[in-house]
């Protein structure tokens, strides 16, 4: 037979998977536009409100430029479609908050639209370089002679000792040509776009184990210690006999590796570096320099799915209690052991009046504290405290703890400069009386300064302000430098006059 029966059936199998049910029929372009617009490698779920917006703003848009769209259809119509038909997946975020994501069919439809629409040979010497590369390192680990793996890992060794004499002697080193460069990056995109759905299909694994383990858990038809064996065959089984599964773990590992991740980074970035780079289009750089963050994000929705398991898990097994499990357990055996007795003398239409529900205990108020004679009595007179009064403090006392004194910066500035000529604000300040060298005071004297509105004051750099507490304590404060001169003096002598200085 020509085996047509059996691909048929692979065939049919293969289009009634949502990845090309969404390709599929008269609005498949405009699926993947909203999708792809909507969705990036930096927005990977949107809050519903959001997104049904979005959509509508789309269709608002198309229906301007002469586009037919669904008819009858709005942004929240066509999201509950499409989750249903599996495009998208509607989730609780970690805010509580519910978001739309894509799933790994609808990741996978559009990794496919992106490839299809980039221009690149589909055989090339890149891609056959990679494939020879591959079964060459795949060739030496599934070897258990241990002399072949010593000839195959001496040929390399021998072959990059050859290289490296050439160049040490002065051998021509050319970089790779635009050609085979624009080549490489292909295979590169090729690769890096299947990773978001590889971990996603991990994720949704995850999921539909968590919902079988919470249906068994609910059914309570078998033991808590079988569905928790079951959990961990079932994840051991997913990490490591399926693509995707063997896919996450290695990111895994791959993540727990700082120096890999580094030598990643920098690999890319010479990629980048090459001037053929300049060919590419900025999403396609985008994506090959978030490589990294792809593998981190994928790779934390997976663990946080895995969280949310285990930990349906633990608090089904800490809130369950096995003691009156076994109580339940005795009391029913008990009543068949009853039914059983009777079943020996009673005639096949008895009957037996069981109440479904106890009697209600009718119980009167209960008095749960007694009346204390103490809780009654009359507090004790306060006691009289006019000895202990303080002192109040003194009209200078409250001064020194208060705000600026404005008034006499400005005279004090002002005579300052009029003796002085040229001077900074710093020198000014230190050679005021003590009572106007508070730490407070600098911003009188800032505040001061500023109602000037002279730009040219700033001199650049900062001085010392050497400020004394009243306390009698000293610091040191760094101020940006202000030079001010007797101009400056005559100005706010002036506004002092007009009142226009603020005191």
């Amino acid at each position: 037979m020509s085996g047509v029966v059996g691909e048929l059936a692979r065939a049919s199998d293969a289009l009634a998977r949502p990845t090309l049910r969404l390709l599929d029929g008269k609005w498949g372009a405009f699926r993947v536009a909203v999708l792809r617009s909507a969705f990036s490698r930096d927005q990977r779920s949107i809050q519903v409100d959001a997104l049904h917006a979005q959509i509508d703003t789309f269709l608002d848009e198309m229906l301007a430029e002469g586009i037919d769209v669904p008819a009858s259809e709005s942004g929240r119509g066509l999201c509950k479609d499409w989750v249903k038909k599996q495009w998208l997946f509607r989730d609780n975020a970690p805010d509580g908050s519910l978001v739309y994501s894509l799933t790994s069919a609808s990741l996978e439809a559009l990794d496919l639209v992106q490839s299809l629409s980039r221009d690149r040979a589909l055989v090339s010497e890149s891609r056959l370089n990679m494939i020879l590369e591959t079964v060459r390192r795949w060739a030496t680990e599934a070897s258990a002679d241990p002399q072949d793996r010593i000839d195959r890992l001496s040929a390399q060794i021998s072959e990059l000792e050859a290289e490296r004499r050439r160049i040490t002697a002065g051998g021509t080193v050319a970089a790779a040509s635009d050609d085979r460069m624009l080549d490489g990056y292909a295979n590169l995109m090729d690769l890096i776009g299947q990773l978001p759905s590889d971990f996603k299909r991990v994720e949704e694994a995850m999921l539909d184990m968590h919902r079988q383990i919470l249906k068994d858990l609910r059914d309570e038809e078998r033991m808590v210690g079988d569905v928790l064996d079951e959990y961990l065959e079932g994840q051991d089984r997913l990490l490591r006999t399926t693509p995707h599964g063997r896919a996450f773990d290695g990111a895994f590992e791959l993540l727990r590796d700082a120096d890999l991740m580094s030598e990643l980074r920098e690999n890319i970035q010479l990629l980048l570096d090459h001037p053929a780079a300049v060919a590419l289009e900025a999403r396609d750089i985008g994506e090959m320099r978030g490589t990294v963050a792809v593998i981190r994000q994928g790779t934390r929705d997976v663990l946080d799915q895995r969280h949310r398991l285990s930990k349906t898990l633990k608090e089904h097994i800490v809130t369950n209690d096995p003691l009156a499990e076994r109580e339940l357990e005795r009391v029913l055996r008990g009543i068949q052991r009853e039914l059983t007795t009777w079943m020996e003398t009673a005639g096949p239409r008895s009957a037996v009046d069981v109440p479904l529900l106890p009697p209600i205990v009718k119980i009167g108020h209960l008095r749960d504290r007694m009346w204390d004679p103490a809780s009654a009595a009359v507090p004790p007179p306060l006691a009289q405290a006019d000895d202990d009064i303080p002192e109040p403090p003194s009209i200078e006392e409250l001064r020194a703890a208060g705000g600026p004194s404005l008034e006499q910066m400005r005279d004090a500035l002002i005579g300052a400069l009029n003796d002085a000529g040229v001077a900074t604000a710093g020198e000014v300040f230190n050679g005021l009386p003590i009572e106007l060298r508070r730490p407070v005071e600098i911003l009188g004297l800032l505040h001061t300064i500023a109602s000037l509105d002279d730009p040219s004051i700033a001199a650049g750099g900062t001085e010392d302000y050497q400020a004394i507490r009243p306390d009698g304590q000293h610091r040191g404060f760094g101020v940006p430098t202000a030079l001010l001169s007797s101009h400056h003096a005559e100005r706010l002598a002036a506004a002092a006059d007009e009142g226009t200085i603020d005191v």
